[in-house]
Parts: C-alpha cells; structure tokens; sequence
C-alpha cells in the first residue's frame, strides 16, 4: 500500500469511526430529511443537549456535517447529502444477511 494510499483510508476510516455509533447514524438519518437546530435533535434523540452537542461535534470533525448560528440557534446540516449511498448499502447488506438467516431456517 503507498503512502497515498494509507492516507487515503485512514481518512475514510476517520468518517466511518464518526459514524459508529447509534445516535450518530439516528442524527445523520434525520439530517438526510433537512436543517435542524440542536434543541430539535436533542428532542428527537431524547438525551441531554451536551451529549446531542458531543455527538454532532465528532461528526462535524470528520467533515460530515457543519453548522451555521442563527441568533441563539445553531443549526446543523449534511456537508453531502450522497452519505444516504452509505445508509442504503448498510440496508442492503442487513437485507441480504436477514434473507440467509430465512433460508437456513426454511431448509432446516
């Protein structure tokens, strides 16, 4: 592997990590829909604001989404809309594995 592209990975690795977790993926799913304001995710994550703001600070990190400050508000949306792409092929593949585990039964 070249150093190009070791860098490369490590920086799809750095996105996948940000992505890792429950909340993290529930956020990103809800900004696929639009704009929302750290209270209105906070209210839809159901936890406290300093852990929605934690979650939404890694994911700003690794570049996928950013935010704008609106009076008191801060608002976050997708830098990329495409990472739907990503929530499609995660689907496909529960899918896939979902459809083995019927077989295996059916035949058994």
């Amino acid at each position: 592997m070249t150093n190009e592209e070791k860098a490369k990975y490590a920086e799809m690795s750095k996105i996948i990590k940000a992505m890792s977790h429950p909340t993290r993926l529930f956020i990103v799913d809800k900004l696929k829909q639009g704009e929302y304001c750290v209270q209105e995710l906070t209210e839809m994550v159901e936890s406290d604001i300093s852990t929605v703001s934690r979650h939404l600070s890694q994911l700003k990190k690794a570049g996928i989404v950013y935010d704008k400050r609106v009076k008191n508000n801060v608002y976050y949306s997708l830098r990329c809309p495409c990472i739907g792409n990503f929530y499609t092929c995660v689907n496909n593949i529960i899918e896939i594995q979902e459809n083995d585990i019927r077989k295996l039964i059916i035949s058994n």
